[in-house]
């Protein structure tokens, strides 16, 4: 755990950012302190985060459970996407963004492994230091193999996976208030409290809102200049590969329909989630719904450079499915069915989480997409 005065600190770093910036910080720049302030922030402090849900024997001490958390069969079902991927790609590496307590890198080396799918490296992404150290403990059994990295390289190769990575990334703040559209951004309401204030801007959402309603929204310029350098790095290799990304969201059409008018930001502490990301700082995940026509805009590149192909875009639910989760179904006991079921049900995971996948060169036939793709709808 970390020490008590952690949260202090990391609030005494944020108001000093906002004094030095004039008093006022765009959410996205807050935001980025507050998950990633070397040391302080919330993904780079020693909270405990990822878990298993408590129950009235086990107080887990984190905050959410992702996928790979809930049962083995997520990653073991995604290994079979992943092989497939590394056989059309001709390659043998994998790299992993934001790989959390290290669950679902076990789960594939290990599927894969099964699979007689050969790896010969697996790299990590993370800008957390203490879930690292977390993440080689529980990969110690795989060796050199796994490797982490701390920037990227002129060119990558291989199947690029990220679980809930790309909720996680900074996020601009637009309100529309009284027809007029402004930034939002925070200020120092006093030592311990921060608070809201709107500045007019020249951004807007890339879509027009319908009505004259208020209206507060996200746009999401740093997940989508992340995918425009995955794009360099991957057609920057002579081999090139393929990304999968899974995560919350909706096309661009369903992300900035009038009735959304409140945003997506949520926060999420003790598997209680809440919308005041300026209370708790440094104590609770911050994340926004991932506006995946824009990550798939980004991806298709620009005239100066040769973007990557889609390969597919699909609920959560059908991706899974698509990959033999049924199958594995049958063999399972009846906790991790229970689980699995979380994963594919639409009230729960099944619908609101969705999978996209890219490619260097010619789209192929990935089987996650083999039934139900929705790619029509970005």
């Amino acid at each position: 755990m970390p020490s008590a005065s952690a949260p202090s600190i990391l609030q005494t770093h944020i108001k000093t950012a906002i004094q030095t910036n004039g008093g006022w910080l765009p959410f996205d720049r807050f935001m980025e302190l507050a998950l990633y302030a070397p040391g302080l922030g919330y993904y780079a402090n020693d909270l405990r985060k990822f878990g298993l849900f408590p129950t009235e024997d086990v107080v887990s001490g984190s905050d959410f459970v992702t996928a790979p958390e809930l049962t083995p069969l997520f990653g073991q079902t995604l290994a079979k996407q992943i092989a497939q991927a590394l056989q059309h790609t001709q390659t043998t590496e994998i790299w992993e963004f934001g790989a959390g307590s290290g669950a679902l890198a076990l789960q594939l080396l290990s599927s894969l492994e099964q699979l007689g799918q050969p790896v010969t490296r697996y790299t990590i992404v993370d800008l957390s230091g203490s879930l690292r150290q977390r993440q080689q403990e529980t990969l110690l059994i795989f060796g050199d193999k796994v490797q982490w990295a701390n920037a990227l390289p002129d060119a990558m190769q291989g199947v690029v996976v990220g679980n809930e990575v790309l909720d996680a990334m900074p996020v601009k703040l637009l309100a529309r208030v009284k027809g007029n559209w402004y930034e939002r951004g925070v200020i120092v309401k006093s030592e311990h409290e921060f608070d809201w204030q709107d500045r007019p801007t020249e951004l807007r959402p890339p879509l027009d809102i319908l009505g004259e309603h208020d209206y507060v929204t996200e746009i999401h310029p740093q997940a989508e200049a992340f995918m425009r350098t995955l794009t360099h790095k991957l057609n920057a290799s002579q081999q090139g590969g393929a990304a999968f990304f899974i995560d919350y969201g909706f096309p661009e059409a369903e992300y900035f329909h009038p009735q959304r008018h409140m945003g997506t930001v949520m926060c999420h502490q003790g598997h209680k989630a809440d919308g005041d990301p300026l209370a708790q700082v440094g104590r609770k995940d911050i994340t926004a719904h991932v506006n995946f026509t824009g990550v798939a805009v980004a991806a298709q590149g620009d005239e100066e450079e040769v973007g990557l192909s889609t390969l597919g875009y699909a609920s959560q639910g059908r991706f899974l499915l698509n990959c033999g989760l049924h199958v594995a179904l049958e063999d399972a006991d009846l906790p991790n069915r229970a689980n699995a079921m979380k994963l594919i049900n639409e009230h729960e995971m099944g619908e609101l989480f969705k999978v996209i996948g890219f490619c260097t060169g010619e789209p192929w036939d990935a089987m996650g997409f083999s039934a139900g793709d929705r790619t029509h709808t970005l």
